[in-house]
């Protein structure tokens, strides 16, 4: 494993959101020679051998040398128009397949939503299948994770629940009866470089999801356990998401 390690290159799409920084991280601390693209600067890690802007992904010549995987957490979540999701999620998702295929990339990690379907009346889980397909028909070795809340220091839900209980009042869309099943950042973090390393997950769409279920009323009360904050339910919008990343 050693030796496969000191081998391996893996390039970062959207480097600078909540799973890249964490990923980052967890490659600089293994000691794993990675390349980022992120829209935003911020410092460099030891073993980060490049940062590139997210121009890289437009430049038709754009071409990555001796990177082994490319691991794609671009994504938006919550948008004005339909027209953001396509761009975003399926648009850059071409953009980074050609950029993979120039740069003969043998593995090609993407990070989905758990609930992406064709059946779905989500214009967010449309656009995310719709990514997906368009990485299964590229030809490229490919692993496809349909990721659930992932939690962990400054997760995005996280983030939004403490916003609301310093405005004194946490809101619950519809029921709150639904289901979810919350992985932690470290779990996902030695699940994306595992996929990076074996053919044991080759050509695959897989959830990605914690041991257990929880609804995410009972989420938000354990949350909320000792701050005691006013809990109010809303109508549900089609669509709601907390997001992924975005570059």
């Amino acid at each position: 494993m050693t030796n496969k390690l000191s081998e391996t290159k893996i390039v970062i799409t959207g480097a600078n959101g909540f799973i890249g920084k964490n990923f980052r991280q967890f490659l600089n601390q293994h000691k794993i020679k990675f390349i980022s693209v992120s829209r935003k600067k911020y410092k460099p890690l030891k073993y980060e051998t490049k940062r590139s802007t997210s121009y890289f992904l437009t430049n038709k010549n754009s071409k990555l040398l001796d990177c082994t995987a490319l691991v794609n957490l671009i994504g938006l979540g919550q948008q004005e128009n339909n027209s953001d999701l396509n761009d975003v999620n399926i648009g850059i998702t071409k953009k980074i397949i050609a950029l993979s295929k120039r740069s003969k990339i043998k593995k090609f990690i993407y990070i989905s939503g758990l609930g992406t379907s064709k059946n779905s009346k989500s214009d967010y889980f449309i656009s995310k299948y719709n990514a997906e397909r368009k990485i299964i028909e590229s030809g490229l070795d490919y692993t496809i994770f349909r990721a659930s809340y992932v939690i962990g220091k400054n997760d995005l839900l996280t983030k939004k629940l403490q916003r609301q209980i310093k405005r004194g009042k946490i809101i619950i869309p519809g029921s709150g009866k639904y289901k979810l099943q919350p992985i932690s950042i470290d779990d996902v973090c030695k699940t994306i470089l595992f996929a990076c390393l074996t053919k044991k997950l080759s050509k695959k769409i897989l959830d990605l999801v914690g041991p257990e279920p929880i609804t995410f009323e009972r989420y938000v009360n354990l949350f909320n356990k000792k701050k005691n904050v006013k809990i109010q339910k809303n109508e549900i919008r089609t669509g709601i998401c907390y997001g992924i990343n975005r570059i």
